[in-house]
């Protein structure tokens, strides 16, 4: 049972709010006179807090309360702690930091967005065999004092003295009779509410893969892994001698770099009390980090001595890929390890620098692939809470959620429609209708403002927008400042977003708005084609990014969408197949590629590893998903725009093609009650295997093609039917499946490689064979930079390559026998 909540926030008298200020320890004693049948703790905190009960640590949470709209939603953690009440004398307490509440937050070096003084909130229920019910609060009898975390801070770390640390302190007996006073806080009751989340926990520890003393003779330890976390200490040494911690994620000429953590210090360090081995690790900050630079180490540091704490939400994992080439597998693995290192409570850009924001744009790119890794449901449900509270306050969705930032967030495509674009993620995952009903009212009041916006033609043509954010082609200076019409991109988005808002309206029965919202995506389709597409379907711009939206958002015509995926394949190459989108259109285009009939092109995008490409950061060894495709340049050293966190899920995105195109599931209805299972393999792929935890249970796809020989096994839960169409197939089989185990085994005759192409071939049929294409392209850039070359002129596309080559000043004899390799090579089916 949970009686009212009658207990006070009170804050230590002495506190003022100061930077830096140490954490405050508060406790209290109380008796029990007979030993209770059920005891539970409430406990919540603005800043962070770490109960504790007769001598322990109550719980496994990490900073609790985690980080919501504080001011509408405080969560209040509740611990089962029977088993630590004692018949007599027993002791109640809690650390205070700083926490998000209270500590700096984004770029601007602000701080106590919140309140200027940390409080704690705890409520104790003593329930005896009698009925009767015993309530320990949150009152004037605490008290409280400084201890040994003298600095605490999320971006700079904690400092802290074990000298300084009152043993005993949270045991029954302890003299504090030299401890302060507390006082109540003003703080609203209403504000408290249950978990909608799971709680960040300690995951996972990371020993060190290798010690390293750089050219400068300093000590790094390399956790081989990009996480989010701590590191924890097992140390002897002398009294008073302390050990600085500096996290880095990236070593340049051998030392640790410390240039993608802007101001933040990520520093943490330990005084030792020197009485014998002596274990510490942080609890009111976290850290972004492969590498630590360890100064002040007493003696010879073992592998024993340092072990790095994963730290983040403790979600149910629910998604896995496995293919025949390790590049993928390591691109698919830095996703995850992404998504988990920014899935602290919230939904951040990144986990390491001075900014770790529940950036909507991030979030809204990467939510399909994120709910099919995790069971996002907790952290991202309770999010849009936190979204719709604040829209409602404010009269906006913020571009961060919770929002910290000093100016209003105009109305804004693929960051504040996140509103209405993720809780559709969420329903198309789980086939929860109540997710939409939650979030209606924001849905709509996003949807009906954003109309209001529109010009005379239907056109969402003013007022500031991100667009094609971090194209590669944007200045350094200027990550908006794309080669895409950012109008464009806000009215495409806005014809998806107001299509998932009639899909909304209609699966909750609302007609009259599903009437409106439809009406409205015609008006906005319309007005997109006259603005932007011409009859055949070009799209102006000529950009990937222009036409992924078009081809992706069903913008098109069937007679435009194919014309469009022609031009579409047509930039891809010409780019060399390296990116050239930004967080628009990376996630959509070798869907659209892929729609319109360009599978090949998608491989040759998907595994290209020159820079920009998604396998370059892989071949760089990257372990996360950077923020920029050249955060690291290839002399390994930073990108020195000021935006290179080598930590950020947003362009990880493609994982939902992957799982959708390699392993070959997608839902065709919502949560899985009907999925088509069609694997299109490519880039010589030659196995894969997916795994997905739905709300029926376990479905699995596994593929192999040996020689001529394809086995194909799946299987689907109780509750989902499905369709199976055979990858390489002779016949094209597609086959209904219901609940169960399904095998195929089947031969194939292998294709001849198409044209056999060589230096007799011509132009148009090199160009019309994607690999070979780029094959040729590659070498002729390497030995001619500059030099277009175009598929499409008449009086060069009927030319054999040999008579081309004639045509090209000094062309060498090595350049001649180059471009014959390549042709060879490609139309044969050999990587070239």
């Amino acid at each position: 049972m949970t009686t009212a909540w009658t207990a006070a926030f009170i804050t230590p008298a002495s506190t003022t709010g100061v930077t830096d200020e140490p954490a405050s320890y508060l406790r209290r004693e109380f008796h029990v006179s007979e030993q209770p049948i059920r005891a539970t703790l409430h406990v919540t905190a603005l800043g962070l807090v770490e109960p504790h009960l007769n001598g322990a640590v109550v719980g496994d949470e990490v900073l609790a309360p985690g980080w919501t709209s504080y001011r509408h939603r405080l969560v209040v953690s509740t611990h089962t702690v029977t088993d630590q009440i004692r018949a007599g004398a027993n002791a109640l307490g809690a650390v205070l930091g700083e926490g998000w509440a209270l500590g700096r937050l984004g770029w601007e070096d602000r701080r106590n967005h919140y309140a200027d003084r940390p409080a704690l909130w705890l409520q104790l229920e003593l329930e005896y065999p009698d009925g009767s019910v015993e309530v320990i609060r949150t009152d004037s009898e605490f008290t409280s004092h400084a201890g040994g975390v003298r600095e605490n801070s999320i971006y700079d770390g904690e400092a802290f003295d074990a000298r300084l640390e009152p043993v005993g302190w949270d045991l029954p007996g302890f003299d504090d009779s030299e401890w302060g006073a507390t006082e109540e806080f003003d703080w609203p009751v209403e504000s408290l509410v249950s978990p909608a989340a799971e709680p960040i926990r300690r995951i996972e520890e990371l020993a060190p893969v290798e010690i390293l003393t750089t050219p400068q003779g300093r000590t790094v330890v390399d956790f081989g892994q990009n996480i989010s976390g701590w590191v924890r200490l097992k140390v002897e040494g002398t009294t008073g001698s302390t050990i600085t911690l500096r996290h880095a994620e990236v070593l340049f000429d051998g030392e640790a770099d410390f240039e993608t953590l802007r101001t933040a210090k990520a520093t943490d360090s330990y005084t030792l009390r020197g009485d014998g081995i002596e274990e510490w690790e942080p609890r009111f900050t976290f850290h972004g980090f492969r590498y630590l630079q360890l100064d002040g180490w007493p003696g010879e540091l073992t592998a024993d001595s340092v072990r790095a704490v994963v730290v983040h939400s403790d979600m149910t994992r629910t998604g896995w890929l496995e293919t025949s080439n390790p590049l993928l597998n390591q691109l698919h693995s830095n996703a995850v390890w992404s998504m988990r290192d920014n899935f602290v409570g919230v939904p951040t850009d990144c986990p390491q620098r001075d900014e770790r924001l529940g950036w909507t744009g991030d979030i809204n790119a990467f939510a399909p692939t994120a709910a099919f890794l995790y069971d996002v449901r907790g952290v991202l449900g309770s999010w849009l809470k936190d979204l719709a509270v604040e829209q409602q306050e404010k009269g906006f969705v913020p571009w961060v959620v919770p929002d910290v930032l000093s100016t209003p967030s105009s109305p804004t495509a693929l960051w504040s429609d996140v509103a209405v674009s993720l809780p559709w993620t969420l329903y198309r995952e789980y086939g929860d209708e109540t997710i939409l009903a939650d979030a209606y009212e924001s849905m709509t009041t996003f949807i009906r403002q954003v109309a209001d916006l529109l010009d005379d033609n239907g056109l969402w043509s003013t007022g500031f927008q991100y667009g094609d954010w971090l194209d590669p082609d944007a200045p350094a200076d200027n990550p908006a400042g794309g080669k895409t019409d950012r109008h464009l991109v806000a009215a495409a988005y806005l014809y998806r977003t107001t299509r998932e808002m009639a899909d909304t309206a209609q699966v909750l029965g609302r007609a009259d708005d599903h009437a409106e919202f439809t009406s409205l995506a015609a008006r906005v389709r319309t007005a997109f084609l006259n603005e932007y597409v011409t009859a055949t379907g070009r799209v102006v711009n000529e950009s990937a990014t222009a036409y992924a939206l078009a081809i992706t958002f069903d913008l098109l015509s069937a007679d435009q969408m194919a014309h469009a995926g022609d031009q579409l394949a047509k930039i891809v190459a010409r780019a060399g197949y390296r990116i050239s989108t930004g967080f628009a259109g990376t996630p959509l285009v070798t869907d659209a590629l892929t729609a319109t009939g360009h599978l090949d092109e998608a491989y040759l995008l998907l595994l290209e590893t020159s820079a920009p490409s998604f396998l370059y950061p892989v071949t760089m060894g990257a372990t996360t998903i950077w923020e920029r495709w050249d955060s690291i340049r290839p002399d390994g050293s930073v990108n020195p725009s000021g935006m290179t966190s080598l930590n950020h899920y947003a362009l990880g995105a493609v994982v939902d093609w992957m799982h959708r195109t390699i392993g070959g599931l997608t839902a065709t209805e919502p949560g899985y009650r009907a999925v088509r299972i069609a694997p299109q393999p490519g880039g010589e792929l030659t196995s894969a295997r997916l795994r997905h935890t739905t709300r029926y249970g376990d479905i699995s796809v596994a593929w192999a093609k040996n020689a001529d020989l394809v086995t194909v096994d799946v299987t689907i839960p109780e509750g989902t039917t499905g369709d199976v169409v055979l990858p390489w197939h002779p016949e094209g089989l597609t086959a209904p499946i219901a609940a169960g185990e399904h095998h195929w085994e089947y031969q194939i005759v292998e294709d001849a490689a198409g044209v056999a192409l060589s230096l007799a071939s011509t132009l148009r049929e090199v160009a019309d064979d994607a690999r070979a294409w780029r094959a040729f392209t590659d070498v002729f850039a390497r030995h001619y930079p500059g030099i277009p070359l175009d598929a499409k002129a008449p009086e060069a596309a009927a030319l054999p390559i040999s008579t081309l080559l004639d045509y090209v000043p000094g062309a060498s004899a090595e350049f001649r026998s180059e471009i014959e390799a390549s042709l060879i090579t490609s139309s044969n089916g050999l990587p070239a």
